[in-house]
Parts: C-alpha cells; structure tokens; sequence
C-alpha cells in the first residue's frame, strides 16, 4: 500500500489576509485533504470555513496536535497517513513546524518514510528579519523567553552578548499579554547602542516594522499589550 503525504499548510498572521499573503496552492491543497492536525481546532475550521472551499467542514476530520497533546496519541492518529490517506498540519498563525508543534508529526514523518510537503505562506519571524536591516546571513529564533524576570533579564543579557560578539541576528518573541512587560525589560537592560527590531502585527493593516537603538525607543514606546510580535537584537 503505498503511503500518503504530510502537507504543512500555513494559515494567515491576521484576520482577513488571506487573499493576499496565501498561495492558490493552499485552498487547492485543502480542498482535496481529509484529515488535519491543529494546533486549535475552532481557529482551523474557522480558517477553512473562510477559504470556501465548496467542502463542508462537517466531512473534514480534525486531530488535536498542540503542546498539550500526548506523542503517542498523536502517532497512533497518524497512522492514516500509513494506510494512504493524505494529511495536513495547520499552525495557529503562520508556518506549521516553526515555533509550533507540528514538529512532533514532521519528526514521525521522516522517520516513517512518509513524504513531507511545505507549502508557501507568511512566517512572522522571515519577513519581520527581512525587515529588520539585521544581518539575514547568521541568525538565532531562540522562541519564547523565561517566563520568570530574573530568568528573561539573564538570558535577555545573553542573548545581547552573543549579538555583539559574533555580530549575529538575535530574534525572539513573547506571548502578546506579556508583550509590554518584555519590552520594559529589553529597554531596561541592553546597551543604548543596541539596534531593536519590533514587528508587530505583520502582515496586518496596522502593520508596524521599526528598527531603532535602545536609547531612540527609551525615547518613546510603543503599546504592544495582546499584539503578535517579534522581537530583533542586533549590535
């Protein structure tokens, strides 16, 4: 029996974009799949539902895949895609697989011979290093920083050395509620000189991508409360 495929289907950074930053390819990929694995199953019928596909949403079988969900649960609903059936992985915002865990299904893929599509869509963390002015050559995506103060500052302090030192893009992000909070942390603990990158609400109409030192964002900051975002480090 021969073996279906794995597609990774990105979806849309903000509400109402999907005419413009998402391939054709998308809707038509979708439209013949069955099965899907979501990191939220309500965002994922919502985002199909949009593309009007002609499918009922009702047909469509959907698999919990977050970082909650249990490896082996997810393994066993993969076995489909042994039987031949093709499956999708579909992030909460942007591209399955980055900052996301549909790695756990990418990972079982390949280890099981199975045929891994990557489609083309928006990446927060792409567009907003090519927006930046930031070296594009040698960068780092260090995810989410600690939670705990003490642990975001020392790290923060880290991560601003390894800028300096090896003059090297330092890119990170942060649950938008605490967005404020880490931004207060960033101005209050890097060199003045330090170049910072905010992008937030990429790919949105009120899109803001600037980059500026330390000292000229201590000089006014912006509101980033519950406002996806990216952060950019570079000396």
């Amino acid at each position: 029996m021969n073996k279906g495929k794995l597609y990774l289907i990105p979806t849309v950074l903000a509400p109402d974009t999907s005419t413009r930053v998402l391939s054709p390819q998308i809707k038509e990929v979708i439209t013949q799949l069955d099965y899907f694995f979501a990191e939220e199953l309500r965002t994922a019928r919502r985002f199909i539902s949009e593309l009007q596909t002609g499918r009922r949403i009702e047909s469509m079988i959907f698999y919990e895949l977050n970082k909650n969900t249990p490896e082996p649960e997810t393994t066993q609903q993969l076995k489909i895609v042994l039987e031949g059936k093709d499956a999708g992985i579909l992030s909460e915002a942007g591209c399955p697989g980055v900052a996301d865990p549909g790695n756990v299904a990418v990972r079982w893929a390949h280890q099981q011979g199975v045929q891994v599509v990557p489609l083309i869509g928006p990446s927060s963390i792409l567009l907003a290093l090519m927006a930046s002015g930031m070296n594009g050559q040698s960068f780092v995506f260090h995810g989410y920083l600690p939670i705990d103060q003490v642990q975001r500052v020392k790290s923060l302090k880290n991560i601003e050395k390894e800028a300096i030192q090896k003059r090297q893009t330092q890119i990170f992000m942060e649950t938008p509620y605490r967005n404020n909070s880490l931004l207060k942390d960033i101005l209050q603990n890097c060199q003045p000189q330090t170049l910072l990158c905010i992008a937030t609400q990429v790919t949105a109409p009120d899109e803001m991508i600037v980059t500026k030192t330390i000292k000229q964002w201590n000089a006014g900051k912006p509101d980033l409360h519950k406002k996806p975002t990216i952060f950019l480090l570079y000396a």
